[in-house]
């Protein structure tokens, strides 16, 4: 009888301690998704992180950071792609007009190499951008096809 009143005593106990983890677990989410919704996406993702390190057991609340924090990396490529965007776009206007000046030079026979230096830097610091904004573009595109997965 006194093992029965222990085990029944234990369950009760483990039971509650798992509602006060779902709870505490469930709080972590709520910080994060506020967090998300202002703009702070540094902290969301450091809560997400405390929540899979506190809680590994709680798959429900788990599962909600692995959503939450799809859509926060999803908002963060996108605000880091509309930088890239514009540094993009100044790349390409600076490298046009250095190489229409190139070109004017070249057929004067007055271009030096300081202006082909700087024309071949310009041209790979575009390439650069460049490919940081199509890398952001594949990143994007994977989040939004795992989020409908």
């Amino acid at each position: 009888m006194k093992k029965i009143s222990l085990i029944i005593a234990a369950v009760l106990f483990l039971t509650g301690c798992g509602n006060n983890e779902k709870e505490q677990a469930n709080q972590l989410i709520e910080a994060a998704r506020t967090h998300f919704e202002q703009g702070a996406l540094d902290a969301a993702r450091a809560d997400i992180d405390s929540l899979r390190k506190q809680f590994p057991n709680v798959v429900e609340a788990r599962k909600a950071a692995l959503q939450l924090h799809q859509e926060i990396e999803l908002k963060a490529a996108q605000d880091e792609l509309a930088a890239t965007d514009s540094l993009l776009q100044i790349a390409n206007h600076e490298l046009d007009a250095l190489q229409k000046q190139v070109d004017q030079h070249k057929k004067a026979l007055k271009a030096t190499p300081e202006e082909l230096t700087l024309l071949t830097t310009t041209r790979i610091r575009r390439d650069s951008i460049r490919t940081q904004f199509e890398t952001l573009g594949a990143k994007i595109r994977y989040i939004r096809q795992k989020q409908k997965e």
